[in-house]
């Protein structure tokens, strides 16, 4: 959804003007580079938590020289990042949540439920000391695993796919875990029935929710006067979030939802890019009392 991120951060127009923004979840470096190319202008900010994927963006981005900065760091941190950059306020922020496709592509990583081999890690971080998936698998309480199946990948049997998990242990590999789920969880449709649980293992591992959930309230309080922040999600919980804290930062009289509704990729894209077919996009404008809270608390 290219064209619709730039059409949201305003950047469709190549009027003159410099303004930074923040790519929140740089990834690969696709939305970064659609970013600088649609106005000289445009400098940018681009975090990850996975040092991996930085270095794959950092080679994509190359071309745009001093234009852009990265740094290994989640979006909840904006505030520290753009303080020990010496950068100013940012005029969008794009938060495209979720996993990459270079980290599913991955084997070695175990985000994939293909990885037959590998251990499952998950961590998008895998130079922490940070539990792994596997570390969840096997220690987690049953009662709990469940929750998780359920909370995050809304797997409408996560009983018994817990209670299968916890009664097979110790969980070693990938195909190891994808033998056991889809033996006992639902089939939907043409989806593979370990979809859900892979999901939920890698939101628990990665507190994809608690990131996303602080990190919605600090971007929107970075933003310069009419700055905006699109939002790139792709399953319910994610949404729910977004609506909650846009709908706060509207009734603080922080500025206006732009989305009555969630924008959707076209039939074209899904065609060309069949991973686009969950994406859903909303954004909000901060309004004239905007700004990173250092330069509110001195003004």
């Amino acid at each position: 959804m290219v064209q619709e991120v730039l059409d949201y951060l305003g950047l469709s127009d190549p009027a003159t003007g410099e303004v930074l923004i923040v790519d929140g979840t740089v990834g690969a470096g696709g939305h970064a580079a659609a970013l600088l190319k649609a106005r000289d202008g445009v400098s940018l900010l681009g975090l990850d938590r996975d040092p991996a994927i930085l270095e794959h963006a950092e080679r994509r981005l190359a071309p745009f020289g001093a234009r852009v900065r990265l740094a290994h760091a989640s979006y909840e941190d904006l505030p520290a990042v753009l303080a020990a950059e010496g950068l100013p306020a940012p005029g969008g922020v794009l938060l495209d949540v979720g996993v990459s496709s270079l980290q599913l592509d991955d084997p070695t990583r175990g985000f994939s439920f293909r990885a037959d081999d590998e251990v499952p890690d998950m961590r998008f971080d895998a130079t922490s000391d940070e539990p792994t998936a596997q570390d969840l698998l096997n220690h987690v309480k049953e009662r709990e695993l469940a929750r998780i199946l359920q909370e995050y990948g809304e797997e409408p049997r996560a009983r018994s796919v817990a209670r299968a998990i916890v009664q097979q242990r110790p969980i070693l590999t990938v195909g190891q875990l994808s033998e056991i789920v889809r033996r006992h969880a639902q089939r939907i449709r043409r989806i593979d029935p370990a979809t859900r649980t892979f999901q939920a293992l890698r939101i628990a591992v990665n507190d994809e929710l608690g990131h996303f959930e602080r990190g919605l309230g600090v971007a929107i309080d970075c933003l310069r006067p009419h700055g905006r922040l699109v939002v790139l999600c792709f399953q319910s919980a994610e949404e729910r979030l977004v609506k909650s804290a846009f709908r706060a930062a509207k009734l603080a009289g922080k500025g206006q939802i732009l989305t009555k509704k969630p924008v959707r990729a076209t039939a074209e894209e899904v065609r060309r890019n069949p991973r686009a077919r969950p994406t859903r996009l909303r954004a909000f404008e901060v309004g004239d009392g905007a700004g990173a809270p250092s330069e509110r608390e001195g003004s």
